[in-house]
């Protein structure tokens, strides 16, 4: 009858150091964000056409705005944002389009981002690319959307053209692509920024 009952136990036992591992088996998980446009300067805070975080479950956002005029600093037209995770893809997207920055010193007839993340037998992979149309900065057309290349113009100004930043790990990826990136004193702007992250099962 002892030895039934030391049976029982164990199996018991078993069961309940099993069954956290049966009851909480791990879902990929998806993380997102598309911003048409955020800058920052003197007096100035803006982040529009912003999908906002997206939830670990994944789903979809999506936003769009009109216009926007900032005299001397940014205009643009048609912004729209999207993001989106579900199966094994996180992908994030972003355009603006008749971009104008700072009275001209960069403007473009359309400016878009695309970042994905996605799971293959466990493991991540990220890519990301931007595309960039009538791309003229101070003047000079530019051709040239080989990731990270950038400009440097007088009184500090700094252009990065489809800026990426990625670091797939294993079962985590995540990669920004930001289409347009402008800096200097007291002056950040970023056209067209999507973000995708993804931690597979």
């Amino acid at each position: 009858m002892n030895e039934n009952k030391s049976i029982i136990a164990i199996c018991l036992a078993a069961i309940f150091a099993l069954s956290p591992v049966i009851g909480f088996a791990q879902a990929t998980t998806f993380s997102g964000q598309a911003v048409a446009l955020r800058a920052s300067a003197v007096g100035v805070a803006l982040s529009l056409s912003d999908t906002g975080p997206l939830p670990a479950g994944g789903g979809n956002l999506k936003t769009s705005l009109a216009s926007v005029n900032v005299l001397g600093l940014v205009s643009a037209d048609v912004l729209s944002s999207a993001t989106s995770g579900s199966g094994a893809t996180s992908q994030s997207q972003s355009s603006a389009a008749n971009v104008n920055l700072m009275g001209g010193l960069v403007a473009a007839d359309l400016v878009k981002s695309n970042s994905n993340a996605t799971c293959s037998g466990g493991q991540a992979a990220v890519t990301g690319n931007s595309e960039l149309v009538g791309l003229v900065v101070a003047g000079q057309p530019v051709v040239n959307v080989n990731p990270n290349a950038a400009l440097s113009l007088p009184g500090g100004i700094s252009v990065i053209v489809n800026e990426q930043t990625s670091s797939p790990s294993g079962n985590t990826g995540a990669i920004t692509v930001n289409a347009l990136h402008v800096t200097g004193p007291s002056v950040d702007i970023v056209v067209a920024s999507a973000h995708s992250d993804i931690t597979c099962a």
